[in-house]
């Protein structure tokens, strides 16, 4: 009974053990963070890296002692017949040559001694690990990048929302005072007439809003690595993440391609683009392979192998064998060539490279520079927008404006409310986009 209670203890801890590790409140960091583990993306980047190490060692073994084994039996159903002429005298007579039964058992060990291609191809091994390793970091800061961009998204979302409630509820109140006006008869119905298609298309916006929070929710969901209906909930708010984003020193960082990632992929295609055309000058190397073969052969009327008194007839071999490449009407110069080629590829493609990066840094640090600068406008324009509707409602209700004019002022700030929580996404985003494309982002 005392087990059987230790037993069950340790389920429910080990129960509530795993279903702690499944996030439902997180910051933007702790999204990051655990996107980088559980992404399904970079999990696979992380098992080519250790595939890639796996064709390392497979590539080393190649070269290292193979030893191989075999057993041959055979069992002559109808023996062959050799006519013999044994006395002479043109008579002859069948003979048969051998039992019809022998069992061969055989080991062999090879071992290269001289092999161009070999060599290369460790070289080719351990440039191919570095490729995985540079592609799990490229598509980390690929994760990263999504996870801000998705998280970025719920909270326009949830902050519009917001808003479109407020409005709302301003709207709805605004719409029973003018009711009221008009059934005391001291405004006109168009007034509100107006103020109904104002509020109509803000509440059909609050719903599509409410869908796409949904949506925007379950991409978040898939970006860090759980089941896409996982309740979540999110601490940051985005204009405080706006806040933190702002940093203007980072235009100053120094635009060096060598030090990005897609730079040093580039350098990668590269140097294998170089071992190609080394493994193609190997071909014309000749190549040196010893061996040792030892065996065992019993022959028997019978199936009496297994018998202790079976005679079993050993033998062994040592060997070399050398194969000296001497003509190939052109062909391994062929292959060279067309690997030398590819090779001034690779070095013009690195390049480009180079050109692109640098382009793509200073037009990321305009972006930023952009949404910063936007995100300060707009700011001013909300607040512009906010006192002219005050000023509309005023005098609105005071009689001296018109419906057409409170319903503009209203319009007017709706876009006001909507551009500036685009801008503070902007805001996120661009910096997102040219902390990536400098490579100054240290990850786990």
């Amino acid at each position: 009974m005392r087990n059987k209670l230790i037993l069950i203890i340790f389920l429910i801890c080990t129960s509530i053990g795993f279903s702690q590790k499944k996030p439902t409140f997180l910051s933007l960091q702790e999204a990051i963070d655990y996107a980088l583990e559980n992404n399904r993306t970079a999990i696979n980047a992380e098992r080519d890296i250790d595939a890639a190490v796996k064709q390392k060692w497979e590539t080393i073994a190649s070269g290292l002692p193979q030893i191989n084994a075999g057993v041959n039996y055979q069992n002559s159903l109808k023996q062959q017949v050799t006519p013999v002429d044994l006395n002479n005298d043109g008579v002859e007579v069948d003979f048969i040559l051998g039992d019809p039964q022998n069992i061969t058992a055989t080991a062999t060990l090879n071992q290269k001694i001289f092999d161009g291609s070999y060599l290369v191809g460790l070289q080719s091994a351990k440039v191919f690990l570095e490729i995985s390793k540079n592609a799990k970091i490229k598509t980390d800061l690929e994760v990263r990048k999504s996870v801000i961009e998705a998280y970025g998204n719920v909270l326009l979302a949830e902050e519009s929302v917001l808003i479109l409630e407020r409005n709302i509820s301003v709207l709805e109140k605004n719409l029973y005072e003018t009711n009221k006006i008009f059934e005391n008869g001291l405004e006109e119905e168009e007034s509100v007439e107006q103020l109904k298609i104002t509020l109509s298309g803000v509440k059909s916006s609050l719903n599509n809003t409410n869908r796409l929070k949904t949506l925007a929710y379950q991409m978040l969901n898939i970006t860090i690595g759980i089941d896409v209906y996982d309740p979540l909930t999110l601490s940051d708010n985005l204009e405080s993440l706006t806040e933190q984003n702002i940093s203007l020193s980072i235009l100053d960082d120094e635009t060096n391609p060598e030090n990005t990632i897609d730079y040093r992929i580039a350098e990668n295609d590269k140097v294998s683009k170089e071992l190609l055309v080394k493994l193609e000058k190997s071909k014309a190397l000749p190549t040196l392979n010893a061996f040792i073969n030892g065996g065992y052969v019993a022959y028997s009327e019978k199936f009496s192998f297994a018998n202790s008194s079976q005679r079993w007839i050993g033998s062994s071999i040592f060997g070399l064998n050398l194969d000296i490449p001497i003509f190939s009407s052109g062909m391994r110069s062929a292959s060279t060539q067309r690997a030398q080629i590819n090779l001034e590829k690779a070095n013009t493609d690195l390049t480009e490279t180079e050109q692109r990066i640098k382009l793509q840094i200073e037009t990321a640090k305009s972006d930023y520079q952009f949404a910063i600068e936007d995100y300060a406008n707009k700011k001013e324009n909300l607040a512009l927008a906010e006192r002219i509707e005050n000023k509309n409602q005023t005098k609105f209700f005071e009689g001296i404006g018109s419906s057409f004019e409170l319903r503009q002022a209203q319009t007017q700030l709706y876009t006001a409310q909507q551009e500036l929580l685009q801008t503070m996404l902007d805001v996120i985003n661009n910096k997102t986009i040219l902390e990536t494309a400098l490579n100054t982002i240290t990850l786990n």
